[in-house]
């Protein structure tokens, strides 16, 4: 069998591990296995490229691939800052991991548009033809991409991390709208001038199209970040998907469409759960520090409850719902979250956890969370599902979550998550929630559920307090 055979083989492993590898992400006790399948089919793909690859070189013969020890110096040096970085991060920061991956997808896809038009205007010079193909779009297209996908998840990384805050003046919304059209205007020039302008041109490209994925960013609030982390990460595969098309390579390709697809789909998912159109979020500064405060309703009083009465209500429940939010994931309380879970179940209580689509600050931040502490998938409810059951529930205990909860989406108007769907926790008997203090959430706006009837506040780290409710749990 020829080495084109083999390699075509190779690919169809490859392309086949990437599907099966993401319907397995679909269920929690099977993501773990398709992430290991899916990484299986990308290392045999890659091997495969580096041996089994031929092409033809200037002199017409039979060439394989030559710069090994590059190629696996890269390898090992990525292999290493991957498997040490991905080893340390805090379940805090995986936010800021997800970003800055993300980003190197993007720079990747950028430098390859970069050689890749490098070496097409020296192959025009030679042929005397036109820049004008599909060939030419294609390689801008990644190009610009790419690029608009590095820049913005740097922004990303850093407005997560805590080092840059939301930035945008007026008419901001019409100047990016300009400036892409800008960018593809340069990129349309180039097609058509003159070659011996089209080197410089092109890395003027990529600086313009980095400088859009920063302005693009920079504006949208921290309540958006799980929605544009999943947009930045679609952009990355279709960069490398016209990356696939450029050297017709079917498993970069197949990788492209899937990232690209299931990117896609999740940030449409997850407008759909904030009740927002994608354009609002892009253009709407949702979290910026522009939202207006609403103020408690009624101007009403919150009522504090103690932790050992917190232990007794729960301990005497029937059913308790525990809502994780970002104040768990800061805390790093998720294993004695557990703990207090298991220390109700022995005393006969029903234990479930409510999950909101958008609460943490990735998509699926709350799930990965709780499956790090060994939490059983099947106490994990939906959203849909645990509004069927707040109503009876006895004991609803919040743990630092706080717009994903607030009834003034479904009774304030003025309010900018006005229709967004909520975890419906008032319906239970009582509500306790746990925050370090009063500050408001991402959306920059108070919570009327902090001055409800039902609801008493436990103010304190997550993780201490959990450690007190476990131990005065088990005194009763």
């Amino acid at each position: 069998m020829s080495n084109s055979a083999l390699l075509n083989i190779c690919y169809l492993i490859g392309s086949l591990g990437f599907i099966i590898g993401l319907k397995m992400l679909s269920k929690p006790e099977t993501a773990r296995k398709g992430n290991w399948v899916a990484a299986v089919g990308m290392a045999i793909a890659i091997f495969g490229t580096i041996f089994l690859y031929e092409f033809t070189n200037d002199a017409g013969e039979v060439s394989h691939v030559s710069n090994l020890m590059w190629i696996f110096g890269g390898m090992v040096i990525g292999t290493i800052l991957g498997t040490v970085s991905a080893k340390k991060v805090q379940m805090t920061a995986m936010p800021q991991m997800v970003s800055i991956f993300n980003g190197m997808g993007g720079i990747c896809a950028g430098l390859i548009g970069i050689i890749e038009f490098r070496h097409l205007i020296h192959a025009t010079e030679i042929s005397g033809g036109s820049l004008m193909t599909g060939h030419a779009i294609t390689i801008l297209l990644g190009l610009i991409i790419g690029s608009v996908s590095f820049a913005g998840s740097v922004i990303a990384f850093l407005k997560l991390n805590g080092n840059l805050g939301d930035y945008s003046f007026k008419g901001q919304t019409y100047f990016n709208l300009l400036f892409l059209v800008a960018v593809f205007g340069v990129a349309f020039f180039m097609l058509n001038g003159d070659l011996a302008n089209a080197h410089m041109m092109m890395y003027a490209l990529f600086g313009m199209a980095c400088i859009y994925g920063i302005s693009f960013v920079m504006p949208i609030g921290g309540a958006d970040m799980p929605v544009v982390i999943s947009l930045l990460n679609s952009f990355t595969g279709v960069a490398a998907a016209f990356g696939g098309f450029l050297y017709n390579n079917q498993v970069m390709l197949t990788g492209g469409i899937l990232v690209g697809a299931a990117g896609t789909l999740l940030t449409v998912l997850m407008c759909k759960a904030m009740n927002r159109s994608l354009m609002n979020v892009i253009i709407g500064s949702f979290g910026g520090g522009s939202a207006t405060a609403i103020t408690g309703e009624g101007g009403g009083t919150i009522k504090e409850i103690s932790v050992g009465d917190a232990a007794i209500n729960m301990s005497y429940s029937k059913k308790v719902i525990i809502v994780p939010g970002y104040g768990l994931a800061v805390a790093q309380a998720q294993h004695i979250c557990h703990e207090l879970e298991k220390q109700l179940e022995e005393k006969g209580v029903e234990v479930k956890y409510a999950i909101h689509p958008v609460a943490g600050r990735m998509p699926g931040h709350m799930n990965v969370l709780l499956a790090e502490a060994d939490v059983s998938y099947d106490k994990l409810l939906e959203m849909d599902f645990a509004n069927d059951e707040f109503a009876t529930t006895d004991v609803v205990l919040i743990l630092g979550a706080n717009d994903v909860v607030n009834p003034a989406a479904k009774t304030n108007p003025a309010s900018p998550i006005y229709g967004m769907p909520i975890l419906e926790v008032e319906k239970a008997k009582t509500v306790i929630v746990n925050k370090r203090s009063m500050n408001k959430g991402y959306a920059g706006i108070d919570n009327e559920l902090f001055y409800g009837n039902k609801t008493r506040m436990l103010f304190g780290d997550a993780k201490k307090i959990l450690a007190e409710l476990v131990n005065e749990v088990k005194a009763n």
